[in-house]
């Protein structure tokens, strides 16, 4: 592909119609032009050019010169992106608050389990869980390269609010990272995570339950590239919910013999 093809393209999935972006790129390929010059550059019929420029225009992409015949020229390279920037933008929120009128603020819209298959959509949700925070975190991580900085930027936060933040790691190095990310947070040591066990190729990474109700459980699996993990969950919100009581269940065991072991040590 071309580099006028690519910018073609490029400014398609901006916004702009395929005549607008030829257009606009024909002018920028020469400086200046006539109707004529633009529909021979940009391969498009004369008689589309008129309109094509006019809407340009109107978007502030190209200046037109009242001689004979009309000479067009394309706005700076950097104007021209600034403004379809600021129309992209405009149009994006547009779009978040029409759409955010159609939700039901005071319901649930995600109650079941829901698989998530993309690392960066795995920690948007435990993100978005530890954001909401009132109450308590309980956060087991026997893959710890899964936890990137938003994550701990978030537990830090719930921590600091006041939401008491429980967090299991296999190793004293796992703890000595979690401890300098979330100084107020309650760190536990559990070897046994050094050793999960495999289930078809694949291992436990992260296990997140908020306020006894809000629940990701994510596994990796490695990759056939080099150095690339894959990471899949499942995640549900709601009490009620027979994964979220299954797993509610397990961790509160989990609480209630550390506190046991501690009691037991005093």
């Amino acid at each position: 592909m071309s580099n006028a093809e690519e910018a073609v393209t490029t400014l398609e999935g901006l916004g702009l119609t395929e005549y607008e972006s030829r257009c606009f790129v024909a002018l920028v390929r020469l400086s200046k032009g006539t109707a004529k010059e633009i529909s021979q550059v940009a391969d498009i019929p004369r008689s589309r050019v008129y309109d094509t420029i006019e809407r340009l225009d109107r978007k502030g992409l190209v200046n037109v010169q009242q001689t004979e015949p009309r000479q067009y020229k394309a706005v700076p390279v950097e104007t021209a992106c600034r403004r379809i920037r600021e129309d992209y933008d405009s149009r994006i929120n547009a779009a978040e608050n029409a759409l955010g009128q159609l939700e039901e603020p005071d319901s649930k819209d995600d109650e079941g389990m829901w698989a998530i298959t993309q690392k960066d959509h795995i920690t948007d949700r435990v993100v978005m869980f530890l954001e909401e925070a009132e109450e308590t975190v309980h956060y087991l991580v026997p893959a710890t390269e899964v936890v990137d900085q938003q994550i701990l930027t978030e537990l830090r936060s719930a921590a600091e609010r006041g939401v008491s933040v429980y967090i299991e790691v296999a190793t004293d190095d796992d703890r000595a990272e979690f401890a300098d990310a979330v100084p107020d947070a309650d760190i536990e040591i559990i070897s046994a995570l050094q050793s999960t066990n495999e289930v078809y190729n694949e291992w436990p990474a992260q296990l997140l339950m908020v306020d006894q109700q809000a629940i990701v459980a994510a596994g990796i699996k490695e990759s056939d590239l080099p150095d690339v993990v894959n990471e899949m969950a499942v995640w549900t919100y709601g009490r009620d919910h027979g994964f979220a009581v299954w797993i509610r269940e397990l961790l509160d065991d989990r609480l209630a013999e550390r506190d046991d072991d501690r009691t037991t040590d005093d």
